[in-house]
């Protein structure tokens, strides 16, 4: 019998010893809403980056292809300010399988990604034409570039 009793005793003591060590949950969210983040950075606008590897010698036709089909689409998203801003690098690659053409596109923030497709279709189609016509577009693109990767990123200011 008293076995049983200090064993109680302690598991009692031991769940009253747990819950005064937790802190108080107004204390800890008072703190951190007061005091923000600790990260030594801030966060920014975000960056969707697609990686084009072109097929030698096609890299010119590629770019006049995209500057009649995609650089209409960013200028008609910057005019109703669904993107920030858009960037197209070129430059040699440094292997075989490295990307030469890097297409960067701003968003003001990861929200605005956020039925994108709604807000994008109308103007790609209004660019482009028909679905028939894009895929169309996109099968002949097969031809001269591989797209390797895209990603996505946060711009980032260093505190």
């Amino acid at each position: 019998m008293n076995t049983k009793i200090l064993t109680i005793a302690a598991l009692t003591l031991g769940i009253a010893g747990l819950c005064l060590a937790q802190t108080s949950p107004t204390s800890t969210t008072t703190t951190t809403t007061t005091r923000g983040s600790n990260a030594p950075y801030t966060e920014g606008t975000v960056w969707v980056l697609t990686m084009i590897k072109t097929k030698a010698g096609l890299g010119d036709d590629y770019l006049k292809s995209i500057s009649q089909t995609v650089k209409p689409v960013y200028e008609e998203e910057k005019k109703q300010k669904i993107i920030l801003d858009y960037k197209i690098l070129n430059g040699d690659a440094s292997s075989p399988q490295d990307f030469s053409i890097l297409i960067m596109v701003q968003y003001p923030n990861m929200a605005a990604l956020d039925s994108l497709r709604d807000k994008m279709d109308p103007i790609i189609e209004k660019v482009m034409g028909s679905e028939d016509q894009r895929r169309a577009t996109a099968v002949k693109r097969l031809d001269i570039r591989e797209i390797l990767a895209t990603k996505t990123m946060r711009e980032i200011t260093l505190k």
